[in-house]
């Protein structure tokens, strides 16, 4: 979806996907190191950077939308930390390479044929030895109608994943239900990718 989509969405009052952090990136957040350098990317405005902050580390917010970075400087100062943030389009740009200790992306959906160099975009900007967290919604996420894109081309098939990242050692792979209740953006039971690798 464009800029001004996402601009559009998050100028709206309120967070729509809330304030509080995906319960994957949340749960899978013991693994890293402490004060670690950390890349939230296609973060919206800013749940889980803000989140991964309070935790101590060092992070960064990247997202195409203006408006969803202002957010996440507002939650931010909300709860007492900083976050740095770039504006960034991660299909046409390259992140910084093999800058931070961990990189998350949660539900950041892109047309299929940018898929791999968005996904590998993403772990380009890790370490050797770092982490990436990341949980998208399948294909199947289009019979649940509970959040998440309604093309079924902007989706992600399980894999699609295990192919980018069969070189990296996988810590955890998860196809299969979770429930998600993250603002009015996400409504309930859904069909999900979970991934957590280290390089």
């Amino acid at each position: 979806m464009s800029k001004n989509h996402w601009n559009e969405r998050f100028s709206q009052e309120g967070y729509f996907y809330g304030k509080h952090p995906n319960e994957f990136i949340k749960e899978k957040s013991k693994i890293l190191p402490n004060q670690a350098r950390v890349g939230c990317f296609a973060e919206g405005e800013g749940r889980n950077a803000v989140y991964l902050a309070t935790l101590g580390h060092d992070v960064t917010s990247f997202d195409q939308s203006d408006a969803g970075l202002e957010k996440t400087k507002e939650l931010a100062k909300e709860s007492g930390v900083t976050v740095h943030t770039i504006q960034m389009d991660l299909v046409k740009e390259k992140a910084p390479r093999e800058t931070f200790d961990a990189a998350v992306l949660v539900f950041g959906h892109v047309p299929g044929p940018d898929q791999s160099n968005f996904i590998n975009n993403i772990i380009d900007s890790v370490k050797p030895g770092g982490y990436v967290l990341f949980e998208l919604y399948s294909k199947a996420q289009i019979d649940y109608k509970t959040g998440g894109p309604p093309i079924v081309d902007n989706l992600y098939d399980p894999s699609d994943i295990l192919a980018w990242i069969k070189d990296y050692h996988c810590l955890h792979f998860y196809y299969g239900e979770a429930e998600r209740i993250e603002g009015t953006g996400h409504t309930g039971m859904g069909h999900v990718i979970q991934v957590a690798i280290k390089k």
